[in-house]
């Protein structure tokens, strides 16, 4: 009996023992750590998140070795083809089937906030870096989410008020018909009438318009010096080349207030010259930028925007934050980024605020001349830096329940 007592006494605590042992493979659920992409792989948006952004989180997971805590980095992407229902269908999916971890981004407002619903239900990490409304970190806020990149405010207060100082003090608006465009004229509205400029009116066009002539006949007809476009991706390359051969341009300037260097590129400095835009990133703004840029530069020919650059950011963020952690569960890999800095070539001294805004410095550039460009992709010049906490809303304005006032 006394054997028979001591080899099960022995049994238990070899069993105890390679628990203990096993307990930090446990921590990595699934044995893998899993991130998506729900992007715009082939409608408006493609060319400004798209292939690239899945191109900068694949070369994140590959800057730290393709494995956090020992087990390995998985990838998955979807196209959502602009579409809310599925956006939202596909975050369920691979949250409950495959086991995801995280959205590392989900491309265009009112997608994004579709699947941020799902992952507040399933209590998963969402980080933002395609889609722009203020919604995301203001009424829809949540303790899992971080929004990255850029928003519809540090849109219009850096190019809104900046065009108005410049004279440009009265506008009208061609805004596309959904979340995005509807928040990102409410708000540079408010960034030229703080400034002292006045709003004519607005007029709204479908996502994916191919014909503005109806539109650009509007916007012509109310004298407004500033015609401000809140639309992105081609509706807004379409918008500009065709307000040029209209000839609404020699009369009124246009003010893109969400462009990308990806849309310079289309558009030729030509036709782009001179605009006044807000960027959270520029790759040719040091010699850091610049080296990552040029490795992005390798894999798909073109120089990345500042929503690609920060999906690789916020992918890096997020797989370090894993590490630190010691585990992928949500509120410890939450914790663990709420509590580190930001210091890498996209973004220096930045932090996720308690709202989930990821406030950085931006910058207001002007897209350069022909002339001034010395090579290929050479095509701004940095009028200022915006600080961070001038950037972004401040907390005291925020509507994020999680915000104590």
């Amino acid at each position: 009996m006394k054997i028979d007592t001591i080899a099960a006494a022995l049994t238990a605590l070899l069993a105890t023992s390679a628990a203990g042992l096993a307990e930090p493979a446990d921590k990595i659920s699934d044995g893998a750590v899993k991130i998506g992409l729900i992007l715009d792989m082939s409608g408006p948006y493609a060319d400004v998140t798209g292939t690239g952004s899945l191109t900068a989180a694949r070369m994140a997971v590959e800057d730290v070795g393709g494995k956090v805590l020992g087990k390995p980095i998985e990838v998955l992407v979807a196209d959502h083809l602009n579409k809310p229902e599925i956006a939202s269908a596909k975050a369920a999916e691979w949250f409950d089937r495959e086991k995801l971890d995280a959205l590392v981004d989900v491309a265009a407002s009112s997608t994004a906030l579709a699947a941020q619903d799902v992952a507040k239900q399933r209590n998963k990490i969402i980080m933002l870096n395609g889609p722009g409304t203020m919604r995301l970190t203001n009424e829809s806020c949540g303790p899992q989410t971080v929004h990255y990149a850029y928003d519809t405010y540090a849109l219009a207060s850096g190019t809104g008020q900046a065009v108005v100082k410049q004279g440009g003090d009265s506008w009208f608006f061609l805004t596309v018909d959904y979340t995005f465009g509807h928040d990102l004229e409410k708000d540079t509205t408010n960034a030229v009438q703080a400034a002292g400029g006045k709003v004519f009116g607005s007029v709204r066009h479908p996502l994916n318009t191919a014909d503005f002539s109806s539109f650009l006949l509007q916007a012509q007809a109310s004298k407004a010096k500033i015609i401000g476009l809140a639309n992105a991706g081609t509706d807004m390359i379409q918008a500009i080349k065709q307000a040029g051969e209209f000839g609404l341009t020699r009369q009124q300037k246009l003010a893109a207030l969400l462009i990308y260097i990806t849309d310079v590129h289309s558009l030729g400095l030509d036709v782009a010259q001179g605009m006044l835009l807000t960027a959270g990133f520029y790759w040719d703004l040091n010699d850091e930028t610049r080296a990552w840029s040029r490795r992005y530069f390798e894999r798909i020919g073109k120089m990345p925007n500042m929503s690609q650059a920060g999906v690789y950011s916020a992918t890096t963020h997020y797989l370090n934050a894993v590490a630190t952690a010691g585990t992928d569960e949500t509120a410890a890999v939450m914790q663990a980024m709420r509590a580190a800095p930001i210091n890498d070539f996209y973004a220096k001294n930045a932090r996720i605020r308690e709202d989930g805004r990821m406030v950085h410095d931006m910058h207001l550039v002007e897209v350069k001349k022909p002339e001034e460009s010395k090579a290929p992709w050479d095509y701004y010049k940095v009028v200022a830096t915006i600080p961070a906490e001038q950037a972004f809303q401040p907390l005291s304005a925020s509507r994020c329940p999680l915000v104590r006032k």
